[in-house]
C-alpha cells in the first residue's frame, strides 16, 4: 500500500490513500510492525484503542495478524459513555470487543467501567493503570469538531493534570455519533463520558491516527492548517515526535494543496 500523497505538518506525518481499505490496511500494517518491534525488545506491549466506525478498516486488517504474539498485549481503550446499559451495543467496549479484543488472545484487557458508582474513582483508578503500564502505542482517530477521545475543545487541555477525567460532550461531538449510525438521534446519545486527556495520549511513545471520510474534512484541513491550539485538540498531533495519520481521498480533500504537501514517486 503506497501512499498516493504523502506530507509533513510541523512533526506530523501525513499518508493519503487512495481508498479507504488501502488506508486502513496501510495503517494496520504500520501498526503490526512496531508492536512486533517493541515484543522484541520488552515483554509486554500496551496499546490503546480508539472505538469508532472509522477505524473499522484499520482494526479489521490489525485483528487478523496471527504473527503478532497478542498474549503479550496489554489493551487500554481512550473513552466510555457515562450510563449507558453495560449490554447497549453503543458502549466502546462492547465495539472493541467485537473488533479486536474478542478476535485475539491478549494478556489483559482494561475496560473503562461507564456504570462505576464513582465516576471520579474510576477515573483515578484508570489513571493508576495507566501511569503501572506506560503506553507505547496509540491507535486513534479525530472527531468532527477535532476532539482526540472526547477530549472536545471546550474541555480540551493540552496541560491537563489529570490522566482521565469526566467530561460533558458537546453537540457536534454528539452528533457524530448519529452521523456514524450509532444512535438513532442526538436525544438518545449519552452526554456525559469518562475519557482519557490530552497529555495521557500523548504520552505514548508512537501514535497511528486513521481518519477517513468526506465528514472529517474539515476537521482534517484543522489539524494540519490551523495553529495548534487547544480550539482544535486534534493539532496537538503535530508536536508529537512519533505520530502518522492516515488518510483517504475524502478525508484529505481540503488539504491537498497544503503548502508542505509532496507527492511520493510512483
Amino acid at each position: 500500500m503506497v501512499p498516493i500523497q504523502t506530507f509533513n505538518a510541523d512533526r506530523l506525518h501525513v499518508n493519503v490513500y487512495a481508498t479507504r481499505d488501502e488506508m486502513g490496511m496501510a495503517a494496520a500494517k504500520d501498526a503490526a510492525a512496531q508492536i512486533q518491534a517493541l515484543l522484541n525488545t520488552k515483554e509486554f506491549v500496551n496499546i490503546i484503542f480508539a472505538a469508532a466506525p472509522s477505524q473499522n478498516e484499520m482494526l479489521f486488517h490489525l485483528a487478523a495478524n496471527d504473527e503478532i504474539d497478542w498474549s503479550r498485549v496489554n489493551a487500554f481503550h481512550m473513552d466510555e459513555y457515562v450510563g449507558l446499559n453495560d449490554n447497549a451495543p453503543q458502549r466502546f467496549g462492547h465495539f472493541l470487543e467485537q473488533a479486536i479484543f474478542g478476535k485475539q488472545t491478549f494478556n489483559t484487557v482494561y475496560n473503562i467501567n461507564g456504570n462505576a458508582a464513582d465516576p471520579a474513582a474510576e477515573c483515578s483508578c484508570y489513571a493508576a493503570l495507566l501511569e503501572a503500564h506506560p503506553v507505547d502505542l496509540v491507535c486513534m482517530g479525530i472527531g468532527e469538531n477535532t476532539h482526540l477521545a472526547f477530549n472536545d475543545p471546550h474541555v480540551a487541555d493540552f496541560n491537563d493534570p489529570f490522566m482521565v477525567k469526566l467530561v460533558e460532550l458537546d453537540e457536534v461531538s454528539r452528533m457524530q455519533q448519529v452521523h456514524d449510525g450509532c444512535f438513532p438521534s442526538i436525544e438518545d446519545v449519552p452526554t456525559t463520558a469518562i475519557t482519557l486527556t490530552i497529555p495521557a495520549l500523548l504520552k505514548a511513545a508512537s501514535i497511528v491516527c486513521v481518519v477517513p471520510g468526506l465528514n472529517k474534512a474539515q476537521a482534517v484541513y484543522h489539524t494540519i492548517n490551523s495553529p495548534v491550539s487547544a480550539l482544535y485538540p486534534s493539532t496537538a498531533l503535530r508536536h508529537h515526535e512519533q505520530a502518522r495519520l492516515y488518510l483517504d481521498l475524502n478525508s484529505a480533500s481540503l488539504v491537498k494543496h497544503h503548502p508542505f504537501f509532496r507527492a511520493t514517486d510512483t
